[in-house]
């Protein structure tokens, strides 16, 4: 990285340096100032007031000297994952899911609760509220003020939501097919009135792809097509190692296009679990489906045909590294890969490789984690803390 200001624009060649350094302590290793000049090709004096302003601002810690050194030990630096929390929120059709994490992503406390799908407005931001003030309290039980001062470390620094729907850049949900009563929700405002710090709202297909490039299946892929599958179906597009929003936002919504297939594929589920009810739901589907069950393999395929269609649209368009399954339905992915794979080869000019969500329906809760770690980020280059 140059030096040298362009346009005399010193504070920002300081913004620009602090992300470096950070970017280099962001593993698990602390290191030397020797070794952050050499990595981030800073001089030594450069590194040296990066990390002392970044010490002081509470991103980075020093590490102690191992016990007997010799001499007067390097000083050694490594990220301060534990100065700050983030909050992540899935706001789904069956459950709610909140993940209070330090910022490196590890999780501190999570909580669940399911949520009846036709639950109105009213219930299902009851439900929110009674979730978000769970996992603080456990936060809170293991060692951590979830309450304390703004300024104090362990504080909600930043706070990501996902929902379904088309979400607007205020936080607001524009339009909601699949919820009663949820289009016009103002989401970010009312994530603001629980906890301190910015909030941030996003689609859930777009945030559980944001999650499989950050710690999931395709973290080492620049070209990436999600696949939602579940009692309904999304997708979100990350392009050039970038989530993809497009330009009001609706990028990845090519299930609103009857053609594409994915607002029939459920059809078939429900037609095999109709003539052969079970409480298990949708699983039995795939469980039958395992189990050898010709009606059950039948539903199953019909369903992947459909999905596929959508998804070869997307691959021609966007020629991607990747595409990955996740969502409710990718804990059967064992009985969808393949035919899902020989339906591409059918439409696609080269069928990129498919792989599974690790996360099933959690991703899109880990997304949010993501979208909440990005705002705290943004935060380096303004020069500010949360």
């Amino acid at each position: 990285m140059t030096e040298e200001p362009a346009g005399g624009d010193l504070s920002r060649l300081r913004q620009l340096n602090a992300v470096a350094v950070l970017r280099e302590l962001r593993g698990d290793q602390p290191l030397t100032l020797t070794e952050l000049s050499k990595r981030t090709g800073l001089s030594r004096a450069s590194t040296e007031d990066v990390a002392r302003d970044l010490l002081g601002r509470g991103w980075l810690t020093e590490v102690a000297p191992a016990s007997g050194s010799v001499g007067r030990p390097a000083r050694r630096y490594r990220f301060n994952a534990g100065a700050g929390r983030l909050l992540g929120v899935d706001v789904g059709g069956h459950k709610v899911l909140a993940l209070v994490t330090d910022l490196d992503g590890e999780v501190i406390s999570q909580t669940r609760l399911e949520i009846d799908p036709e639950a109105g407005r009213r219930a299902r931001l009851a439900a929110l509220d009674r979730c978000v003030s769970k996992a603080l309290t456990k936060a809170s039980a293991r060692g951590w003020a979830g309450t304390s001062a703004r300024s104090g470390d362990g504080q909600i620094w930043a706070t990501g939501v996902a929902t379904t729907g088309l979400v607007d850049g205020t936080g607001k949900v524009m339009l909601s097919d699949s919820l009663p009563e949820w289009s016009g929700v103002d989401l970010a405002a009312h994530v603001r009135r629980l906890v301190p710090g910015p909030v941030r709202v996003e689609n859930d297909c777009k945030l559980a792809a944001l999650a499989e490039t950050w710690r999931g299946v395709a973290r080492y892929a620049s070209d990436v097509v999600f696949l939602l599958a579940g009692l309904r179906t999304g997708a979100g597009l990350i392009i050039d190692g970038k989530l993809h929003r497009g330009f009001a936002n609706w990028s990845g919504e090519i299930g609103a296009l009857p053609a594409a297939g994915w607002q029939q594929a459920p059809q078939h589920l429900h037609r095999w679990l109709d003539q052969t009810p079970h409480p298990e739901g949708f699983e039995r589907v795939f469980v039958a489906a395992r189990a050898g069950d010709e009606g059950a393999l039948a539903a199953v395929h019909d369903y992947v045909r459909d999905l596929a269609v959508g998804a070869s649209a997307l691959v021609l368009t966007l020629d991607p590294q990747l595409v990955v399954i996740g969502g409710g339905f990718s804990r059967s992915a064992d009985v969808m890969v393949e035919p899902l794979r020989r339906e591409l080869d059918r439409w696609c000019l080269r069928t990129p490789e498919i792989r599974v969500s690790a996360f099933a329906d959690e991703g899109v809760a880990l997304g949010a984690v993501r979208l909440a770690l990005d705002e705290v980020e943004s935060t380096i280059t303004t020069g500010l803390r949360p």
